[in-house]
């Protein structure tokens, strides 16, 4: 008993309650997301798209996600963290319910275009606010721990989707529509503004003018957002050419509702140890080391054909996604300044975005014009290579973080909490310890937004 309090306390202990509310937030969401896991399976089977049109539907989802990570990421360091997360929220539960309502290819497009730019908003808001309230030390366990709500609410999705499609399509968006607002609702009554003013130093700006030339410039970092889209590309394949290729196996939406909540059972089940497994091990290693793992086991799909056989590739590209997780967190999380954190989170969103553009509709002519086959081994082979480039990056990336741990840090001032904070509350509200960085620091934080 002891030693269960004992892991209970390392693994969730010590959290900012601020902290709490998002995570319940995210769970809450991740519970009702049905619409994308089988927007697929709904446009060719119930609309009637063909592979290439559902790709395309997909891929403007994914391009609506591009400019929402690019406006989220501004906002979210000029409005405020809690204001874009809210207006992102409501936008994304009125546009998930339109398309819902949609039957035209223009209007059901028009609509994931729609949708893909209010979700997607969100991302560089959630994950600049939750680094505000997380002190540095703790942040691979919160990272973790949403994590691991993000999947438990998906490996519960996946399987509910699957029965509420047997009752309607229409049930799908309207479900998923009111977990996003409940979200709303945690971050409106529980969850305050949490963004600092950057103190000057040395005569510089605390707002930056050339902001995005920063970022462009930023070699280091932009590599690791490179390879992270290269790992997108091979990921987003479970929600796009996945469920196509196991209908045309003769498998039902149901059936892959199951095989796909697997993914969810197992980072619900092996995330919580994860990051003990990997802590004190080299980044670059353990990212390498998921690729490969990836690769493999979305290039065992190309053999598949029964859903136990399906199932076991799932289980193994999700071991390199679980390890892949918290190492890219926590690295992101060291390489942006905290004067830019929005958007340096909005341009590794971005790379989600892009793939979620590209890798549909890449994956639908892959599949029509070399087979299925070709498309599953290619998703190996960009994995291997993944393997490399981070063995090769990954002393760059490293002497980049060690840089920013040992410069100057900014000191923060006290973010405005509209909820009062109670007794022995005032880490929700401020960092434990300075922000580590050069002249301006900060982090980042992904949900793999892959799930």
């Amino acid at each position: 008993m002891r030693t269960m309090r004992g892991w209970l306390q390392d693994t969730a202990g010590g959290l900012p309650r601020t902290f709490w509310y998002l995570w319940a937030g995210t769970l809450i969401n991740r519970l009702g997301s049905f619409v994308l896991v089988f927007l697929a399976i709904y446009l060719t089977q119930e609309r009637g798209f063909s592979a290439s049109q559902a790709g395309l539907v997909l891929g403007l989802w994914g391009v609506g996600g591009a400019v929402g990570t690019t406006i989220g990421g501004t906002l979210t360091d000029r409005w405020g963290r809690r204001p874009t997360l809210l207006t992102a929220h409501l936008g994304a539960a009125t546009m998930m319910l339109a398309l819902g309502f949609a039957r035209d290819l223009w209007a059901v497009g028009l609509g994931a275009l729609l949708l893909g730019l209010f979700a997607e908003a969100a991302r560089p808001a959630f994950g600049a606010m939750m680094i505000d309230v997380v002190p540095e030390k703790d942040r691979l366990r919160a990272f973790s721990l949403n994590y691991w709500a993000i999947n438990l609410g998906f490996a519960c999705a996946a399987v509910l989707a699957g029965v509420a499609a047997e009752a309607g399509y229409l049930l799908l968006f309207v479900v998923d529509a009111a977990t996003t607002l409940v979200t709303a609702l945690i971050i409106f009554l529980k969850v305050g503004e949490t963004r600092r003013p950057v103190v000057a130093l040395a005569g510089r700006p605390s707002a930056p003018a050339g902001a995005l030339r920063t970022i462009l410039t930023d070699r280091v970092y932009l590599g690791f957002v490179a390879l992270n889209l290269f790992a997108a590309l091979v990921f987003l394949q479970h929600i796009s050419m996945l469920p196509i290729a196991m209908g045309d196996s003769g498998l039902t939406p149901t059936t892959y509702g199951s095989v796909i909540a697997l993914n969810g059972v197992l980072i619900v089940v092996g995330q919580l140890f994860v990051p003990r497994l990997i802590r004190g091990r080299s980044r670059s290693h353990v990212l390498a080391l998921a690729a490969v793992v990836m690769g493999i086991g979305f290039g065992l799909t190309a053999f598949a054909e029964t859903a136990w056989f399906y199932g076991l590739t799932v289980l193994i590209w999700t071991v390199g996604e679980m390890l892949n997780s918290p190492s890219n967190a926590t690295l992101i999380a060291e390489l942006s300044p905290a004067e830019l954190r929005g958007r340096y989170q909005g341009v590794f969103s971005l790379s989600w975005q892009v793939a979620g553009a590209v890798a549909p509709v890449l994956g639908g002519l892959v599949r029509e014009q070399a087979g299925n086959t070709a498309l599953w081994l290619g998703c190996a082979v960009i994995g291997g290579l993944m393997a490399v480039a981070h063995l090769v990056s990954g002393p760059a990336r490293e002497r980049r973080a060690a840089a920013l741990r040992t410069a100057t840090p900014v000191v923060p001032a006290v973010a405005l909490q509209p909820p009062a904070p109670e007794a022995g509350e005032a880490a929700a509200t401020a960092p434990a310890e300075p922000l580590p960085g050069t002249p301006d620091r900060g982090t980042r934080t992904t949900t793999v937004a892959a799930g």
